[in-house]
Formats: structure tokens, sequence, C-alpha cells
């Protein structure tokens, strides 16, 4: 089949994906690209950590076009939403693979899973676990076409959104104990947008590892 991955350049998503893409280049023709307009059609098209909406006339190239999300949809449509349900304390993370649609994270859906947190992994642990359940959900749908196209069932319940994260939202209360903002510090990136708080008039900047980690260093 011919097979194109749709990615954000930028996305941290990319490191997973390159290998996953290598084994698939044995048995389909491969297409990464990070512009929907590189876009050339063909069977299937993934649309994985892309930050914009895919234009129609780009989706309508392929048999058939798919994104993963990490919600219950449609519940928890839009931005960061492995974020915010960390914040909310949740370790079970509904992923979901659906049809592409005009909509935002409305379409049908053909596959659903959770990723299964324990409540102490910090981001790149996150990741990665995100990652390996999303390239899950991908090699099954792949296994299934085109028979899983006849499957898909509507989105139904109560719509909800995330909104994007901003650098902002990773600003700590100095009031608040390191144990109420954990989970801030979990999802943190110690690089692009680090936990910090201002104090008297300065700003502080906070990054986070685990011990174990920098003993395996």
């Amino acid at each position: 089949m011919k097979i194109s991955i749709l990615s954000q350049k930028e996305s941290w998503i990319n490191d997973y994906l390159s290998r996953w893409i290598l084994d698939l280049s044995g048995e389909h023709e491969i297409s990464w690209v990070h512009r929907q307009d590189a876009l050339k059609g063909g069977d299937i098209l993934f649309i994985l950590s892309f930050w914009s909406i895919v234009a129609r006339r780009y989706i309508e190239q392929f048999s058939s076009a798919v994104v993963v999300h990490e919600s219950d949809l449609p519940k928890g449509r839009g931005w960061s939403p492995v974020s915010w349900q960390i914040l909310e304390g949740k370790n079970i993370i509904p992923i979901t693979l659906f049809r592409a649609a005009e909509k935002v994270d409305s379409g049908e859906i053909y596959l659903r899973d959770q990723i299964e947190l324990e409540g102490h992994e910090l981001i790149d642990e996150i990741r990665k676990k995100q990652a390996m359940k999303t390239i899950e959900l991908c090699k099954k749908f792949i296994e299934s076409y085109p028979d899983i196209l006849e499957k898909g069932i509507p989105q139904k319940g109560e719509v909800t959104y995330y909104r994007k994260r901003t650098p902002e939202d990773s600003r700590l209360d100095i009031s608040k104990t390191l144990h109420e903002q954990f989970n801030l510090f979990r999802i943190a990136d110690n690089e692009k947008y680090p936990a910090f708080f201002d104090y008297k008039g300065q700003r502080y900047i906070l990054k986070i590892s685990k011990f174990s980690s920098m003993k395996n260093d």
C-alpha cells in the first residue's frame, strides 16, 4: 500500500516515528512529510502530532485518512489532552484512532485503547508510552485495512474541548507544596517550557529529573 505519515517537524514524536517507518518501508511504499502541501495521495494517511487542521483537498487524495488523539472522544477534543488529563489526576489516559474530518477531532472512531501510567512518570517517560500506543493503534489499523473502514462508530455523547497550552501554564504557585504541584512538574519540558515562578521581581526556573535516570547516564 501507499502510506503517508504527516507529523509536525518540531514534534517530539518524530524520534519514535522514524523507527516505525523503517519497519514499514519493507512492506509498503512510505512517504513521511511535515507539510500538508507535500502530500501526494495514496491509500492511508496517518496524521500524528500535526498542529494544524489538514485541508479537505489533501484528505481527499487518500482512500482513508486517520488521526490518533489521547482522549475519550468526543470528550477532550483539542490541544494537549495528555497533559490536561494528568493535571486532572488521571493515570489511565484513553487513546482513540478515528477518521480525519473537517471539524476538529470529530470523525468516526475505528479503534480505542488506553495509556496506563503509575503517577511517577516524567514527560519523557509519558511521551514514550504515548508514542508506543500510538504506533500500536496505527499497526492495528493497517492490519485490519480496508475491512476496518466498515466498522467506524460515530462519536456520541457530550463534546468537550481542551484549550492550547502556553508557557504560562507551567507557572508554579509558591504558596502551594511540591506535592500539590507534582503533576505540573511531570508534564513540564525542562528545555522548551520548564516550570517556573516569579518572586521579588525575578523569574526562577525549576527543572526536574529522576535520580535513577541520573545514575544511568
